[in-house]
């Protein structure tokens, strides 16, 4: 039997985790928890993917401009990004519930890293 860890659900949750800080990096905010919107990625994870890959890059860009950690910490979520996304197809139907689990497990893993490596930044 797989590790939760190595499945696609979980990893979905940390590609969202990554999105997650990527927002937060772009707008100053340092405290993140579960987001609001994580019934409706859990719902459509390949719709709500393609719609934060589609503001990624602003993000990006309104980071890298604040400088010192910030821009530092962008340069490392934005490869994570990349990193993330598998390179298979992205189910567009909804998790069940035991998925939706493992990708809330996914999404608090990637956020205890990202936690851990920048403390001042993601809280």
């Amino acid at each position: 039997m797989a590790r939760v860890e190595e499945g696609m659900p979980y990893g979905w949750g940390r590609l969202y985790a990554a999105f997650h800080v990527l927002e937060g990096l772009a707008r100053g905010r340092t405290e993140l928890g579960l987001p609001a919107k994580l019934k409706e990625t859990v719902g459509r994870p390949r719709t709500t993917f393609e719609s934060l890959l589609g503001k990624a890059g602003i993000q990006v860009l309104a980071a890298r401009e604040k400088g010192g950690d910030r821009a530092r910490a962008v340069e490392t979520v934005f490869a994570d990004v990349a990193k993330l996304i598998r390179p298979e197809p992205m189910i567009r139907r909804g998790l069940s519930q035991a998925e939706a689990e493992e990708f809330r497990q996914g999404y608090e893993h990637q956020l205890g890293l990202y936690r851990a490596e920048w403390e001042a930044l993601v809280v």
